[in-house]
């Protein structure tokens, strides 16, 4: 009878050590998907996004470059700790989880609350951001010293296919465009497809006209980062929930087996 009982036991466990070691892959995987965003965030986009003259989005790619190298080690500190049967490891692990569920939680919370407390200053803010960049391109594009202002704009009109801060128009108070001999409208870089002073005529059939410009463009893109890390971080945050639960079991019947 005795015998049964550990050989149900130690089923159980080796179950238990299965399913973790699953859940821990799962949980790497996550983590890397968080860090391969940060990263790709900040290597393809941040040119064009520091256009905003704002800290803000160039530091929410450090935090999640940051979350993500975490949530990794914590995954193969799990690992580890399934596969050598280590209490005391899983103790650290289950530790972890804990911590990172707990930061979570406060950051959203945190999230919601500044929400709340910015949102009648929403479309203030937003103002103040199309007239940091309207004022970027007006002053600083094709100018000295300011070649990577100059291919960040040309970047950010042919990724989003758009043109100026609010609209085309707001090209012609431009530096470049008084001082031009050319006298081009827009940069050649609005162009549909772009060409050597292709930007001395803004017809819509030859230039982007779109709605709201490349700010409307850029906020779209940034709304749809924020619901992907958004679901991410939910889905993380299921997975962790379980992971403690199975961290638990696994710790409470390797209490009962033999040294």
């Amino acid at each position: 009878m005795e015998t049964r009982r550990e050989t149900s036991n130690s089923r159980g466990t080796i179950c238990l050590k299965y399913i973790l070691f699953i859940f821990n892959i799962l949980f790497w995987l996550a983590g890397g998907a968080v860090l391969a965003v940060g990263v790709w965030t900040l290597v393809e986009k941040s040119d064009y996004i520091n256009l905003l003259n704002s800290n803000f989005y160039a530091a929410s790619a450090y935090i999640l470059i940051a979350a993500g190298a975490v949530v990794i080690v914590t995954g193969i500190i799990g690992c580890c700790a399934t596969l050598s049967e280590m209490k005391s490891l899983l103790i650290v692990y289950l530790v972890l989880l804990l911590c990172v569920f707990l930061l979570e939680i406060i950051a959203g919370v945190l999230a919601y609350v500044i929400y709340q407390e910015c949102f009648p200053f929403c479309h203030q803010l937003d103002e103040e951001l199309r007239q940091n960049l309207k004022m970027t391109m007006q002053h600083k594009y094709q100018q000295a010293g300011e070649d990577s202002v100059t291919q960040a704009v040309d970047k950010l009109h042919q990724d989003f296919q758009c043109c100026g801060s609010n609209s085309s128009s707001d090209w012609r108070d431009s530096i470049w465009i008084e001082a031009t001999q050319y006298r081009q409208l827009v940069p050649d870089s609005c162009c549909k497809t772009p060409s050597s002073l292709c930007g001395i005529r803004d017809h819509p059939s030859n230039v982007y006209k779109v709605e709201g410009g490349c700010v409307m463009k850029l906020e779209k893109f940034i709304l749809s980062q924020l619901y992907i890390l958004g679901a991410l971080g939910v889905g993380i945050a299921v997975l962790q929930l379980f992971g403690m639960m199975f961290t638990c079991c696994l710790h409470h019947n390797l209490k009962d087996e033999p040294y």
